[in-house]
């Protein structure tokens, strides 16, 4: 069979599309509206739309055999306001179904947070059942699964919903992947980065962050810092654990941990971002590892200098090794014998 074709919407920097092209799939057209994604998908993987997906008529997408789509996850993460299908961006699952829909794909891959798991459309259901039930009456197969990315060659305990569905006429019902060994995945055996591997710089904490941090050690938190080195904020919380859900701020893991989730905002508050050893955020190549993206993946150059934005973008991408071992599944059960072109 020919090279599927590959279609990516809510493309982000790329980290969906370089595991699938890494499995050799061709990527004929990507979207973004995010100025700093797009920016670095340029940068690295070639060209991609830039509209708002809801301006951009299905027949104006090339036909193809795979469509790829992390819509916005904001409305549904545990870190957020989890506002749902409320807030309006909530609803750009629906764009993919519209898509989905004019193209007849063989296969689709959505991602998404665990949060869209627990989160109900407006009348009542879970939205995960609906968005399964709309793309089943239109003829396909709809699995879906929450994996951990640290299962598939991550070093991040990063869970993420995974829904594969396959058009129904061509008898498959994809099976994802086995897990994997956790082997090596430690930050002892991510951390070590030759000097000469580029964008080797960090987001300066706050002089409020570092003076906490100095008392945290490996595999600590917040709880190791001592009350009266607490800024008045978190004064506050420790004052009141029950009433604010005993929050594990400041989480430092050690460098025999595999780290915990890495997320767009970057903050102390919200994710494991301060190093090991060095009273520091982890450099942008640093969590670029995290996340699986290859030293050659480039996220500053002398165009694209914003620190803050390249967090937000590698923090918000799918691990591409996760995106691999499920590309490769995928090839292997639907790509690998003709299973027939009708649509």
């Amino acid at each position: 069979m020919d090279t599927p074709k590959l279609v990516s919407l809510f493309s982000g920097c790329g980290g969906l599309d370089l595991g699938f092209e890494q499995a050799g799939f061709h990527r004929i057209w990507a979207n973004d509206f995010d100025k700093d994604a797009q920016a670095v998908f340029r940068l690295n993987l070639g060209e991609i739309d830039g509209r708002d997906i809801r301006d951009v008529p299905a027949d104006e997408i090339p036909e193809c055999d795979i469509v790829l789509a992390g819509f916005p996850c904001q409305p549904f993460s545990n870190a957020g306001n989890r506002k749902g299908v409320h807030d309006s961006r909530g609803m750009l699952y629906k764009e993919c179904l519209r898509i989905i829909e004019a193209k007849r794909p063989k296969v689709f891959l959505f991602e998404n947070v665990k949060g869209l798991l627990s989160s109900k459309y407006v009348d009542g259901r879970f939205l995960v059942d609906v968005i399964a039930g709309d793309l089943g009456e239109m003829g396909y197969q709809v699995t879906y699964e929450l994996l951990n990315a640290s299962d598939y060659g991550v070093p991040q305990n990063r869970q993420r919903l995974i829904m594969v569905g396959v058009l129904k006429n061509l008898g498959v019902t994809f099976t994802f992947p086995e897990k994997e060994a956790r082997e090596n995945l430690t930050l002892r055996n991510v951390l070590t980065i030759p000097a000469e591997v580029p964008n080797q710089v960090d987001w300066p904490l706050s002089p409020q962050a570092l003076n906490m941090i100095a008392h945290i050690p490996q595999g600590g938190s917040w709880k190791d810092i001592p009350y009266e080195k607490l800024a008045p904020r978190f004064q506050k919380i420790r004052d009141n654990m029950q009433r604010y859900h005993s929050p594990n701020f400041y989480r430092r893991f050690s460098l025999d941990e595999i780290n915990g989730t890495i997320t767009a905002s970057a903050q102390p508050e919200n994710c494991g971002i301060i190093h090991p050893i060095h009273n520091r955020r982890y450099t942008i190549r640093e969590i670029a590892r995290i996340q699986t993206f290859p030293d050659t993946f480039i996220f500053i150059d002398d165009s694209l200098k914003n620190i803050t934005a390249m967090y937000k973008v590698i923090g918000n991408a799918v691990p591409p090794k996760l995106a691999n071992s499920i590309a490769m599944a995928i090839k292997e059960q639907i790509f690998t014998v003709d299973g027939g072109d009708e649509r």
